[in-house]
């Protein structure tokens, strides 16, 4: 058929370009989802990982599918309907009526809006429904917990995989009903069907038909909400003190429902029957009565209620509810009497020197040096290169020795840090094809330093380093434990953006390796560049036209990204709360990143709710929003998964380390095939599996209130504990934090004092407002008896120190604060205090805090162990050693199994004056024997009460610091 006479018409070639145009168009701005849908796709691939991304890919595609259909195909049914009932005849209100203008508009552009409208709705619901792919999925794969709840007796799955997502259902329905009511509405007044003229205006019958159907339908799904609230009221929380449904939620608010819902039923069939009948009266009643009703019902008789029934007898009316909720706490976040032993211990105790050196599971294993405080350390003295760093806080770990004995190390893996590269070598070669990977690992024993530090400074308080790197990792003189097959790593935190590896075959290898060598990768790890399309994708991904024109880049090449541990883990699980803390380990002879995962849910019914990241928030980790991903609440948390990355190979192996976990369970029938069975844990690694910081910090908070299992104990918080702010914030840690956990290997809590140590994570705890302390908590790292929570309970009017209060006696104690004023040498080095650790010793508590000198105002500078604290029963220790500290605390003979340091002569019991060291003048001498003169005058004088003698003594003393000062700077020093 011929176009009509004079009409325009299109060349091919036009058409041509026109189409041109529009894919143009199309990629300019979907081109950049597509490329990124492509990178993920090969990373997906390349970590073998692929049916994840497709899993989720496919379930946001249907949920995309479902509610776009859902809510576009009701919009369109409603548009047909009103359309199609219109009156036949619409009187114009006058000649400028508006509503003729767009009635005329619509009707001659009938099919664009009938059509376009319900696409565009059902667009916009598809793209805002995909994003629950998580609700739909955990509940088409449900696991049954087998653990009733105490109300309705419902398996735990119905709360936590259903519910969700028949609320999530339902909600759309609303939308749908509601979009669906105002577009017929909007629709019937456009063409005549609803009038605005007259004294009451006037609605056709079809109109109103149409509008009653879709109100009474919104109505019953509102009488679905309250059947549904009903189970929902598990979650309440009503009452500060506890999560979970209380007295008035179970005999006002529940009841309410009930009858709420008989109410909209009838409410509902009065918006039916309007269908028949030529009024609005019935429906406009009922709707009164509904609202009436909410208001009634639904909250004033709760209010009367709580104020005059349960308020005056609140104890009583909510004891069955707090043991619940005490009940449910435990089971949610694995604090069961089959996890948690609960010991009574005194804390007071006045040990000898003999049974002190019996703890010789303990006492020879204290850990002197601080992972926190040391990162300086190692970086200046084993970083080798500006291009390599250690993170910012070192890790803990344990490695058996080639007698069969395990010590813990203080380690940090030498990463390659991008920020590091300086001048030349942050230009684009040298950043992603030369500078690629780190070299290596540092350990240092955790008990131990080279040799004492004297007051002139020196190379003393360091530690005992152990390079393992592309020199020596598989040499004879290395324990079997931590020898390793591949030094090299690629993966780590502090490496940023990508690198590309693989040099062109017969072509001299780029990646930098050592001063005398280059290196080409030879691992699985990184992507292959081995076609234009991956390049052209990469080049415009990183916006880098270098990824097409180097010649160092061919089918040999991979690029790597995604090199953080943490971030491959929560991308091959994004069902998993990861770790704050992943750490690297020797593990089968190569260097391998463990992450903690964990398994979380929203609502566990009457279980306490946990704000993440407020409790995991500490000196160390930060305050709360340091970790966005952490700011929610959950009300079960569990350690399900132990996560591997390889820093070789970037390899990432899932182990289901807590089999039961019913949520492991779904997500297991999610992605099958993504994660290991517990036994295929092999040996070497199960031996480095910590007990991870942020469950235990969790647990920690939990049980400063739910170590109580009386319901009116507990509503009257008398026996609570709570968590002590760090008495020493870690590297400028904001005041008020909570002290952090901290990994030690010592004999197991109330066990007994000789036998194996124990590899644990532990925290003091004090009473609730109070700084005398309360608990004492641990939880077991070894493989025998992992997880197993030690809470060493003292009695309720106990008067041991807290943390806080034995760091105030040290600073308080006269030759303590004399001394520290000596190690900064009037401002020329920086005193730090590294952890206050807390170890059970012989019935009584034990406290030990290194402290750390630094030079001020230089960049090269760097913490040197100075002095060893330590408290016990009230006693005070302060020496350049643990042996010597420990002596003046209990006797001589109490540290004979200590370590020795180099250097050090253990002191005489009592004594703590400041050593001059070899070389010194006589001046320095002098005043060394005048510091020791007055302390000797003042223990005699403290021990006689004479306080007289008391002042002349500490006159003396700070005469003598003085003299001390005087000649330090007379000698240079």
């Amino acid at each position: 058929m011929r176009p009509p006479v004079g009409a325009p018409t299109l060349t091919r070639r036009t058409r041509i370009l026109l189409a041109v145009a529009g894919v143009l168009v199309l990629l300019l701005l979907g081109g950049s989802r597509l490329i990124n849908f492509y990178i993920d796709w090969l990373w997906f691939g390349e970590v073998g990982f692929r049916g994840v991304f497709t899993t989720i890919l496919f379930t946001r595609i249907v949920q995309f599918l479902v509610g776009g259909l859902l809510i576009g195909g009701l919009v369109a049914l409603s548009l047909w309907i009103a359309y199609r009932s219109r009156p036949v005849f619409v009187p114009l209100s006058g000649p400028e009526d508006p509503i003729a203008r767009y009635r005329t508009v619509i009707i001659q552009r009938l099919r664009l809006f009938a059509i376009g409208i319900p696409v565009a709705v059902g667009v916009v619901a598809g793209l805002a429904a995909q994003g629950d792919w998580q609700v739909v999925q955990q509940f088409i794969n449900s696991t049954p917990f087998g653990i009733p709840d105490p109300e309705f007796g419902l398996d735990v799955s119905f709360y936590v995989f259903q519910l969700p997502f028949w609320r999530l259902l339902l909600n759309w329905l609303f939308v749908g009903v509601a979009i669906s009511f105002v577009v017929a509405l909007v629709t019937h007044y456009i063409f005549g069907g609803i009038r605005l003229t007259g004294r009451g205006g006037q609605v056709s019958g079809a109109a109103r038909a149409q509008l009653a159907v879709l109100a009474g339908v919104f109505v019953l799904l509102k009488a679905v909400a309250y059947w549904l609230d009903r189970y929902e009221l598990l979650f309440s929380q009503r009452n500060p003190l506890f999560n979970g449904a209380t007295y008035t939620d179970l005999n006002a608010v529940m009841p309410a429902k009930l009858i709420l819902l008989f109410i909209s039923l009838i409410c509902a069939a009065a918006f039916f029957v309007a269908v028949f009948r030529n009024n609005l009266q019935l429906p406009a009643i009922a709707t009164v009565l509904l609202v009436l009703s909410s208001v009634l019902v639904g909250a004033a008789w709760p209010a009367i209620l709580q104020q005059f029934v349960v308020a005056p007898n609140a104890q009583a009316r909510e004891a069955q509810s707090i043991e619940r909720n005490i009940a449910a706490t435990r089971d949610a976040y694995g604090l069961t009497d089959a996890t948690v032993t609960e010991v009574p211990y005194s804390g007071e105790s006045e040990a000898t020197p003999a049974e002190v050196r019996a703890e010789t599971a303990t006492i020879p294993n204290i850990r002197i040096l601080d992972p926190a405080q040391l990162t300086d350390t190692f970086t200046q003295l084993q970083q080798r290169r500006t291009f390599y760093g250690f993170p910012e806080a070192l890790d803990i770990d344990r490695y058996e020795g080639a007698d069969g004995t395990v010590q813990d190390y203080v380690l940090g893996l030498r990463e390659l840090n991008t920020a590091g590269l300086a001048g030349n070598q942050t230009d684009w070669i040298n950043q992603q094809l030369v500078y690629t990977h780190g070299n290596g690992l540092v350990v240092a024993p955790a008990n131990q330093v080279n040799a004492a530090l004297d007051d002139a400074g020196g190379e003393g308080g360091l530690p005992r380093f152990t390079s393992i790197d592309t020199t020596n990792s598989t040499s004879e003189a290395l324990p079997e434990s931590l020898r390793v097959q591949e030094p090299r790593t690629y993966y780590g935190e502090l490496i940023r953006g990508y690198s590309i590896v693989g040099a062109p075959e017969g072509a001299p290898p780029v990646e930098y390796d050592s001063d005398t060598q280059q290196y080409t990768y030879t691992g699985r790890g990184g992507v292959p560049l081995d076609n234009i399309v991956n390049r052209l994708a990469f080049a415009a991904y990183y916006g880098e036209r270098n990824i097409l024109f180097n010649n160092s880049i061919n089918e040999n090449s991979k690029i790597m990204y995604v090199r953080d541990p943490a971030d491959r883990v929560e991308l091959v699980a994004p069902w998993l709360t990861v770790d704050g803390d992943p750490y690297p380990s020797v593990v089968d002879g190569r260097i391998t990143w463990i992450v903690d995962g964990y398994t979380t849910l929203d609502n566990y019914p009457y279980a306490e709710r946990t704000q993440l990241g407020e409790a995991t928030a500490d000196t160390l980790a930060g305050g709360p929003g340091v970790r966005p991903e952490l700011d929610r609440e959950v009300s079960y948390l569990r350690n399900s998964v132990k996560a591997t990355v390889d820093a070789y190979d970037g390899t990432v192996t899932l182990y289901a380390f807590d089999e039961a976990d019913p949520v492991l369970q779904t997500w297991m029938k999610t992605f099958p095939d993504t994660v290991q069975p517990a036994s295929a844990i092999t040996p070497s690694l199960r031996d480095h599996l910590r007990y991870p910081e942020d469950q235990f910090k969790v647990q920690r908070d939990l049980l400063t209130s739910y170590h109580v299992d009386n319901p009116g104990e507990f509503f009257s918080n008398v026996s609570f504990w709570e968590v002590p702010s760090d008495p020493t914030p870690a590297g400028g840690g904001a005041g008020g934090l909570a002290q952090p956990p901290y990994y030690l290997l010592a004999g197991q809590p109330g066990g007994q004092a000789s036998g194996d140590p124990s590899f644990q994570l532990t925290s003091a705890l004090v009473f609730q407002n109070r700084d005398i302390l309360s608990a004492y908590m641990s939880a077991s790292s070894d493989p025998e008896t992992y997880g197993q929570i030690t809470l060493l309970q003292l009695p309720p009017d106990t008067q041991e120190l807290g943390p806080q209060q034995v760091q105030s006696r040290f600073v308080g104690t006269p030759q303590v604060s004399q001394e520290l004023g000596l190690l900064a040498r009037n401002g020329q080095s920086s005193v730090i205090n590294g952890n206050l650790l807390t170890l059970p010793v012989a019935g009584g508590l034990l406290y030990v805090e290194p402290v750390y000198i630094q030079r001020a105002n230089e960049d090269s500078s760097y913490p040197q162990l100075a002095r060893v604290l330590v408290s016990y029963n009230g006693r005070v220790g302060f020496a350049p050693d643990l042996a010597g500290a420990l002596d003046q605390v209990f006797g001589a003979g109490a540290a004979a199994d200590v370590p020795t340091t180099p250097g050090t002569a253990p002191p005489e019991p009592g004594t703590a004056a400041p050593s001059t060291g070899a070389g010194a003048t006589p001046e320095l001498a002098a005043a060394a024997q005048a510091i020791q003169a007055a302390l000797a005058n003042l223990r005699a004088a403290q021990t006689s009460g004479d306080f007289a003698a008391q002042g002349q003594a500490l006159a003396a003393l700070d005469a003598a610091a003085q003299q001390f000062q005087a000649a330090q700077a007379a000698a240079g020093g």
